[in-house]
Order: structure tokens, then sequence, then C-alpha cells
């Protein structure tokens, strides 16, 4: 039965993942964000119920409802903002940890190793109804005296009390200021014990986000101060002992169960507050699947790592947790950046968006590695390489030093580093410039590593593209950019005298341009030949340099190739797509090295052709670059063999 509400509950949160996708993109779902948007509102709660604290004077019942409405009104520019960002943001992550609870309930993601979390998560979702109730206690209002009594008198049902607790609400004189001094204490420290819990529930999780991406925590802060301006949190009336709350509107995010005190006894609403809990921490054990039997082994080839997968645990999870960097950009199967090869072995494919891994990938051996998680021991393809360890990844700041319009829509950007920084890297690898809302877009050095005095960059215009636009119509020489790098694996191999082959496509002349640079500056007696394919000739945006490599070095040829040429181009030259043009000039492949960067598109239609017309999988190397659903250049994605 459960298995079958989880197969339901799959197909419909897919679809609604669908279409998040389709407006916010992978990278900005709310739905694969959903524990760090909590513990956002989670700060917002602490940090406005701090200021509310400043202000609250707790007393007798006449002087804590006082206390609350002085805020509320007569700070009204503030203090009655900041009680409805309390309210507002605590109501939130009561429905968004709910929300978060039922996700990886319908996923599957609540056995073995993810059980810890599931049980500390729990124990969380308690923490904060009960520091929600205790807040309500402070207001001291009709509502807050309808849930003493009411909670009192459930409370007393249980056989621990030496006196029934409903007594200390008979009359006024039975609240005091020592009760209000409790509970604020109480209020503050019960998220102070949530904070910890929140670093507990997150440490099995590698690579948890804590924190949202900045647009989504701009909205979701917006959202709660228009809401705060629009239906301000009030008090429902002074509260009066003598009589009991006729009228009050309850908060059924933490209120749900209150109703049925007045239907149902206090031993039915323990039976079923009970029987529920149980149930919730029992589920991990119900809903337990087969590949949360064991750990198992999972090596990666060439490099013959071995790292260990928990029972539970998807391949992603285990390679970032032993410090494998696997690339990936949402961990829900919706991009596809961590797609790679299973080269022996069995797994569970997991949930994960229809189109993102086709039937035919499966049959060749393709798996996402964020979803999918071993049945047995695997061995994928990962290439790890000693040389890149050698590299420091930084993260540094640099400056516009100058920018330069290669055509239409293609800039070159010169980034000028701190006096004395320098920034080792191998030509063809990329950076990551970080943004301020913490998302990326990647862009390879076309400079060569012996000429760094600046940092070149190719940036073509996407239509939409965030960067990009910004690049093209804001950015000025002066600009501060921050940056990570080195990246990637995409780089020369110069123990080998083999001939390369260089395929660009568009932008992708970027990085091959550092490694012929470089590859002339050392000296290189191999042959040579640079295939680069655009659209149409002005495309072709730094033509002249390698028209002139040409004359200067007898190793090397340049071939230009047009896929779309017009008439005023008057092109003689090579026509039609650049890796069958490499096709036709080389029939056996088998003795050439060969270099491709370009579209995700042409990487992928390139690679199966030179590898049947001959070229051995070890001489093929990749970078192809996307571009996300939302029009930003998403970071490369490496197709290694």
């Amino acid at each position: 039965m459960i298995k079958l509400v989880q197969r339901i509950g799959q197909s419909l949160l897919l679809r609604v993942e669908k279409g998040f996708n389709s407006v916010f993109g992978p990278e900005l779902n709310p739905l694969y964000q959903l524990g760090a948007i909590t513990f956002f509102l989670f700060w917002v709660v602490l940090g406005s119920g701090f200021y509310l604290y400043a202000f609250y004077r707790s007393g007798g019942v006449i002087e804590t409802y006082s206390s609350v409405e002085k805020i509320t009104h007569e700070q009204w520019y503030l203090g009655g903002i900041m009680r409805s960002l309390h309210r507002y943001a605590s109501d939130g992550m009561v429905v968004l940890v709910l929300v978060h609870m039922a996700r990886n309930f319908m996923m599957d993601r609540l056995s073995g190793f993810r059980t810890f979390s599931w049980i500390t998560g729990i124990v969380l979702l308690l923490l904060l109804i009960i520091s929600g109730l205790n807040g309500y206690f402070l207001v001291w209002d009709q509502l807050a005296q309808f849930i003493a009594v009411a909670s009192t008198e459930f409370l007393d049902w249980l056989p621990v009390f030496a006196s029934p607790l409903v007594r200390n609400f008979l009359t006024p004189e039975s609240v005091n200021d020592r009760f209000f001094s409790v509970l604020a204490f109480a209020h503050l420290g019960i998220p102070l014990a949530m904070l910890i819990f929140i670093m507990v529930h997150t440490q099995r999780v590698s690579g948890a986000k804590t924190f949202p991406s900045k647009p989504l925590a701009i909205g979701f802060g917006l959202a709660l101060l228009v809401l705060a301006l629009a239906k301000p949190a009030l008090s429902q009336g002074q509260a009066d002992l003598a009589m009991a709350a006729a009228q009050i509107k309850l908060d059924w995010f933490f209120m749900a169960l209150y109703p049925l005190m007045y239907a149902w006894s206090p031993g039915q609403i323990w039976a079923l507050a009970g029987g529920f809990m149980a149930f919730l921490l029992l589920l991990p054990l119900l809903a337990r699947t087969k590949h949360s039997a064991g750990s198992f082994q999972i090596t990666t080839a060439p490099s013959m790592r071995t790292i260990t997968a928990k029972p539970g645990e998807t391949v992603l999870e285990a390679a970032l947790r032993q410090d494998v960097r696997l690339p990936y950009t949402c961990r829900d199967g919706a991009c596809g950046n961590c797609k790679g090869t299973i080269l022996h072995g069995t797994v569970d494919y997991g949930v994960y968006q229809e189109g993102t891994l086709s039937e035919q990938e499966k049959q060749a051996g393709k798996a996402l590695f964020c979803c999918a998680m071993p049945l047995s021991d695997l061995e994928i393809e990962y290439y790890e390489n000693e040389k890149l360890k050698m590299l420091k990844v930084k993260i540094m700041q640099g400056r516009v030093h100058k920018m330069v319009r290669a055509a239409p829509d293609v800039m070159v950007l010169y980034l000028k580093l701190p006096q004395g920084s320098k920034l080792p890297f191998y030509a063809g690898q990329y950076l990551d410039i970080l943004l301020e809302d913490g998302l990326r877009r990647s862009f390879s050095f076309a400079n060569p590593p012996h000429d760094n005095e600046f940092i070149q960059l190719h940036i073509r215009h996407v239509p939409g593209g965030r960067f990009t636009t910004h690049v093209f119509t804001q950015m000025k020489e002066g600009d501060e950019i921050k940056f990570e790098g080195p990246l990637g694996s995409f780089y020369l191999r110069e123990e080998n005298d083999k001939p390369m082959i260089f395929v660009a496509g568009a932008t992708g002349f970027a990085p091959v341009k550092s490694m012929l640079e470089h590859a002339f500056y050392t000296g290189s007696k191999r042959r040579m030949l640079l295939y680069w394919g655009v659209r149409k000739r002005k495309d072709l945006y730094m033509a002249d340099l390698p028209e002139r490599w040409q004359q200067e070095h007898d190793n090397f040829t340049f071939i230009p190739v047009l896929s779309e040429a017009a008439p005023d181009d008057n092109w003689q030259g090579r026509t039609g797509l650049v890796h069958e043009a490499i096709l036709q000039d080389h029939p056996d492949l088998s003795g050439f090295q060969i270099y491709a960067c370009g579209s995700l598109f042409m990487v992928q239609a390139a690679r199966p052709s030179f590898l049947a017309q001959g070229l051995p999988e070890d001489a093929c190397f990749s970078d192809a670059f996307t571009v996300s659903s939302h029009k930003a250049l998403q970071p490369a994605t490496e197709v290694q063999p």
C-alpha cells in the first residue's frame, strides 16, 4: 500500500516539478530547495523574534497584553511588521517542513542512511509546533487563553501531574510575571535547540544547502513583507479568565488538533496523535526497499578510486561525501548535469524528470548519479588526473580591465587579478563566475597559461540570458567579478605525440585558442588541425588569428566551416556540420587525438561518429556547453571518455 501511494505521489509530484522547472528552471525551482528555504524562514523568525523580545514587557495578564498591543500599534512602522513577519514566517516553516517531508516520502528518500535525517526532521517539526504554541501564550489574548485551557486539559489526562494544570488558569492572579518569564525563556530557548538540530539534521546529507538561491530568498522575503502589510497579525481581544473564549480564529498551521478537543475525549486525541507519530517514526522501516539493504563499493575508472555507498545513498551523495567531485547542479533529476556512465553493476535509476534520461541512454549504461542508487557494487566512469590535483581551486576577485566587441554577439573580457595574485591553470580549463545569488556561469580560459597578466574570456550573448545580457548592456571597465577556478579536466595531453584535431563550435574556440597558443609556446612539433564551425562568416570572430598561426607554423592547419553561409558571405570554403568535415577529410581517425569544444548538440553528434571512424575512446576529449531552461549559461558539462 505504501509503495502504491509513493508511486501515485511521484507521478503527481513530477508533473508539478516539471511545471515549476518551465517557470523557474532547475536552479531556482523552490521544490528543490525546500529545506534551504525553511532554514531561511527560520532566520526570519529568529531575527524578528529577538526584535520583539527587546520591546516585550511581561507582567500580569493586563501588562503583558498591553505590551504586545503597544509593539503592534504604536510601532506599526516596524513593530507591527516584525510581529507579522514573525507569525507568517513561522506558518511558512510548518508548511514547508510538511511539504519537505511529504516529498521525501513520495521520492522514497527516508530509509537507509536517511533514516537519521527523517527522525531528526520529525523532532524539528515537534519543536517548531511547541515553540509556535508557546508564542501564542506570550500575547495573552483570547486565542492564548483558549490554547492555555485546552492544552492543560489535554495534558491533565496523563496521570503524571500531582494536581491539574488547568487550575493555573482559573484566576488572573495565577497568571503572573513569573509565568510569562518562563514562557519567554522557553520561546527563546526552543529555537536555539532547533538550530542545533538543524545542523545535526543536515550533516548526513553531503553538500546539503542551508540557504536558498538569492532570488528565492528575496522572493520569499518580499512575499512575507507584502503579506505583513496586507494582512497584519493582530491580537484577538484581551483574555478574560472569568469567561470562556467564545469566538476565536484558529491558526490551522499550529492548531489543527484543537477543534477535536471538544468533540473527542482526551484519550482519543492522544491515541490519534500518538498513533500518527508512531507511524511517522516507523515509516523508514515500513517503506524500506531493496536498495537500503546494505552498503556497496563504487569504483571509478580509469582512476580506480573506491568509495562506499551507504544503504539508500545515491552515487552522487556517496561521491560528494568522500571528496569525489562528480558534476551536478539540481540534484533532483531535472538538469542532467550529473549524467554519467555505469561500466559494471546495476542501479535503481530512481525518480527523475521525463526526458532527462532516455531509455536508449540507459541501454548504453548512462544514469543520473543524483538519483541512481546502487543495487550491487559498481564501476563508474570518472576521470581523475593526478595532474589536476596539483592545482588549487581558488575563489578570487578580478576587475574588468578591457572589453572588446569581437562580433555582434561575442564580447572578449580581459580580467585583471589583484596585485601579486596569480591563478595557475591548464590550457583548456574553465572558471565559474559567481553571481550574487549563488548561481554560476562557466567560461573557458582563452589565454594560454604562460600569458597570465590578464584572464581572457569569450562571452557569447544568449538572448534573455541574465549574465550575458548584463555583460553586453551594463558591464563596464573597472567592474569587479568574483570567480572560482581553475575547474575541469578538459586540457591538453602533452605526453602523447599523435597529431591533434581541434574541433571548435562558436565560442568553443576559446579553450582551443588557449591550447594552441600553449602548444606553440612550448614548441610542440605535433601536427595540429583546427576545424572551427560557425553559422555565418561574421561568427568567425577571430579568424585572422588562426590564419596568422597557419602562416607562422608549418605543423598547423586551419579549416573554417560554415553551416548556414549567407549569399553576401561570398563563402568559397567548407560548408555543413563541422564534425562531418572532419569525417570526410579523415576516413581513419585511429592515429589522432581529438579535442572538441562547443554546444552539447555538437559534442553529442560528433563523439559517436569519431569513435565509429576508428578514434580510440582514450583519445577523444570534449567539453560541452549547455544553456539552462531560463536561458543562462550553465557550468560546462564535460563528456570525458
